[in-house]
């Protein structure tokens, strides 16, 4: 029997680090700037092909083509879907015709709340994860992180936040503005800043030098009812051995478990009271970052969203479809 190992990677928007997690499981890539130039011998080794999820949008003819192509030779079309659910600037008749064409076998998603039936029959949940080459502890430990005199920073957040240029981030921008004057009544220090330029190395420092590091919204929610799914940083900080503090966002607890592994807050006020909270116990607060660091490691890399992939391709040449786990 042939063995399927052979993914197909069309547009080169792959995660880098999903792309070399999967080549790690043994998978052979194929990667091609244009869906038209993928080499498509032995089709019998082929798992899958990815797609970017735009490209059906831009191109739907070629994407029919394509969808109609690997059908025959029976190879899934799979796509990964990052921006869920509002699909900034994107318009909404092509969205809704895409979701009723059903051109993606597996339509893989960091968020599962939408209104469309998820553009594909067979559905898998596939978080954003850490890329822990990036994301560890580098030169720090565990042990070190426990030593209160390293800390130059009460709370810091890094990250996107012009909302003057991007839309998408004035609720952002505010919501930490309103923050700074709150903390800085308190005395409390605070760095919030644009990540812009800021290499991986430097983030994890920067990680490791405060004592709380927050999340706030993500250009994802745009538009969105809810804050759904959870951005890179909610892995990467812990990754990295720091200590995240998030808004509420429904998938963290298909990820982690409030009170043991995840701390949240809820709007501005509650954030400010968990701000405190957490600095007020700096043991405690350690303690709650390590459950985090090592929760993480077992289950929210991008090895494991490799596995979950590969496992996902598999389960589609076996016949199962649906809302795939």
């Amino acid at each position: 029997m042939t063995v399927r190992d052979v993914l197909l990677i069309a547009h080169g928007s792959l995660h880098p680090a999903l792309r070399r997690e999967l080549a790690a499981r043994g998978l052979v890539l194929r990667e091609s700037r244009r869906w038209q130039d993928a080499d498509r011998s032995q089709p019998e080794r082929i798992l899958g092909a990815y797609t970017w999820f735009y490209e059906a949008l831009r191109h739907p003819l070629t994407a029919w083509q394509m969808h109609r192509l690997l059908r025959r030779q029976e190879i899934p079309l799979f796509v990964w879907n990052q921006d869920a659910p509002h699909y900034l600037n994107r318009v909404a008749w092509r969205l809704d015709w895409l979701d009723r064409a059903r051109l993606f076998d597996i339509y893989a998603t960091h968020s599962l709340v939408d209104a469309r039936r998820n553009f594909a029959d067979s559905v898998l949940y596939l978080a954003n994860a850490a890329d822990t080459r990036n994301y560890r502890l580098r030169d720090a430990t565990l042990a070190g992180l426990r030593d209160p005199a390293r800390y130059t920073c009460d709370v810091s957040f890094l990250g996107a936040m012009d909302g003057n240029r991007y839309k998408e981030m004035r609720s952002r921008q505010a919501f930490f503005a309103a923050l700074g004057e709150r903390l800085s009544a308190r005395g409390i220090r605070f760095l919030f800043r644009e990540s812009a330029g800021i290499n991986a190395e430097e983030l994890v420092a920067l990680y490791q030098q405060s004592r709380i590091n927050l999340n706030f919204g993500a250009s994802c929610d745009y538009g969105a009812p809810l804050a759904s799914g959870l951005p890179e940083r909610c892995y990467g900080i812990p990754a990295s051995g720091g200590f995240l503090l998030c808004d509420r966002r429904i998938h963290a607890r298909d990820d982690f478990t409030p009170g043991e592994n995840w701390a949240e807050f809820d709007g501005l006020d509650d954030c400010v009271a968990r701000i405190e909270f957490w600095l007020a116990d700096f043991a405690a607060a350690r303690e709650f970052a390590e459950r985090c660091h090592a929760h993480v490691l077992a289950h929210h890399t991008y090895a494991h969203r490799a596995a979950s992939l590969h496992k996902a391709l598999l389960d589609w040449h076996a016949g199962k479809r649906g809302r795939l786990q």
